[in-house]
This record gives C-alpha cells, sequence and structure tokens, in this order.
C-alpha cells in the first residue's frame, strides 16, 4: 500500500495485476487499482476532478482527466472516507500512475489540490 496525506486528505493505494484481463503474449496488461480516501480536516470537502500521469515503460505517457471518479464526486465530512476501484492498462510489464484530485472546501468554496500518491504498475512475472 502507498500513502500520501496532502492537506489533510490521506490517499492510500493498492495495485494488482490482471492476469485474466491481460494478454501477455499480445503485450498488453491490465492493473487494478484501489484507491482510499479519508478527510482529516474539520469541514467537509467535495472532490472535484482528477488528472492522472500513466507512465507505460514501452508506451507514450498518457494524462487522463475528467469530473469526480468512476462517475461520482463525493463528500466527505470529518473522518469519513471514500473507496473506489479503477483500471488502466499498458503495453508493458512496468508502468506507474500519479495524479491531483482536485478538492472543494464546502466551507469556503475554496478549491485545492491533493496529491495521489506515485503508485507501481508491476507484471510480477517480469520481475522474477
Amino acid at each position: 500500500m502507498t500513502t500520501l496525506t496532502t492537506a489533510g486528505i490521506k490517499i492510500s493505494v493498492v495495485t494488482n495485476f490482471r492476469q485474466d484481463l491481460s494478454e501477455i503474449n499480445e503485450m498488453r496488461f491490465f492493473f487494478n487499482y484501489h484507491i482510499s480516501m479519508l478527510n482529516e480536516n474539520n469541514f467537509p470537502v467535495q472532490l472535484i476532478s482528477r488528472e492522472w500521469y500513466i507512465f507505460d515503460s514501452l508506451g507514450e505517457p498518457r494524462i487522463v482527466t475528467g469530473l469526480g471518479v468512476i462517475g461520482e464526486q463525493p463528500i466527505l465530512k470529518l473522518n469519513e472516507s471514500y473507496d473506489y476501484a479503477s483500471g488502466c492498462d499498458l503495453t508493458s510489464e512496468i508502468g506507474l500512475m500519479k495524479g491531483i484530485y482536485t478538492f472543494k472546501n464546502l466551507s469556503t468554496n475554496e478549491e485545492f489540490e491533493v496529491f495521489v500518491p506515485t503508485f507501481q504498475l508491476e507484471y510480477s512475472g517480469k520481475l522474477n
């Protein structure tokens, strides 16, 4: 698990390789990631948007942006958490992702950025 706290929002990430969704002989590797976000601030926040940087060791880097995550813009009060899972495909066995969430302080309507820690996407067969 990889964890980082920025501006009172704790982000934790766990990844796993999906053999069942990958085509190793065709150089298509699929990974799932599970993200948990915890609001440690004494004010409510709302997740507004995301920006992902995806590095593929054999492919072009990608930037993915959009509103919310998995179609949702959750609101978190003090000590509330929100979890979700998503996925990423690569053309190589090794890559990484990192990102930025934009949150809104619902008490002041000010937006602020929260960093998603860099997490590795690695096919374990390559590491042996």
